[in-house]
């Protein structure tokens, strides 16, 4: 079985827009790209992925991508989510891909630990393993097992969206709640909790 890891990353410097009343542009590129390392060499050390494919429309963001020893996707047309993970889960595909895992670039908690435990728990397919975020609203990271067997469907109210569609699939429907999973980074009441994170500690090292 190979399992793909799939990272979909906004463009580094327009990324986490909503922070921009407590952090200025290049700030936030910094902690943009710091989030970014970390998720890579945190997917990149799980021993039971196969490969991380990084989709982006930011020439950037994959150049980094690649340093870090994952494979590059270059994001066209309208950005638009769910169509950059439907092709790259697509190019997964195509290289065998049996089941993919994705994970969004701004999860500062990310643990090795944690993302086996996703995988081990949608192992016996089909399944579809989910971490909501902390408001059980969104979809922070999502596994399917076999790959294709649900559409995504990120953006509001993802995580009923996804559970909906693995019911309708006839997979095993697994959520996993674990605290590294489910705070992400969007707004500045984020960075109360992005302040106790390694993460956090290095970007403002890095931004002075």
């Amino acid at each position: 079985m190979s399992i793909w890891a799939i990272v979909p990353v906004k463009p580094l410097r327009r990324g986490k827009s909503r922070l921009a009343p407590v952090l200025s542009e290049d700030d936030r590129a910094a902690l943009n790209e710091r989030m970014l390392v970390h998720t890579i060499d945190t997917l990149k050390s799980v021993p039971e992925l196969g490969e991380v494919l990084v989709v982006s429309r930011d020439p950037a963001a994959l150049a980094i991508a690649r340093e870090h020893g994952a494979r590059t996707l270059q994001e066209d047309g309208a950005p638009h989510l769910n169509v950059a993970l439907t092709r790259a889960t697509a190019v997964a595909q195509t290289y065998k891909a049996t089941s993919v895992l994705v994970v969004p670039a701004d999860l500062p908690q990310l643990s090795p630990a944690d993302l086996s435990a996703m995988l081990q728990a949608g192992k016996d397919g089909p399944a579809v393993v989910i971490a909501p975020d902390h408001h059980n609203e969104g979809t922070n990271a999502l596994y399917i097992n076999p790959v294709g067997l649900v559409e995504y469907q990120f953006g509001e109210g993802s995580f009923q969206a996804h559970s909906v569609g693995a019911a309708a699939a006839g997979a095993q429907l697994h959520i996993v709640e674990l605290q590294s999973l489910s705070h992400d980074v969007d707004v500045p009441e984020d960075l109360d909790f992005l302040q106790r994170s390694t993460v956090h500690k290095g970007a403002a090292n890095e931004v002075g």
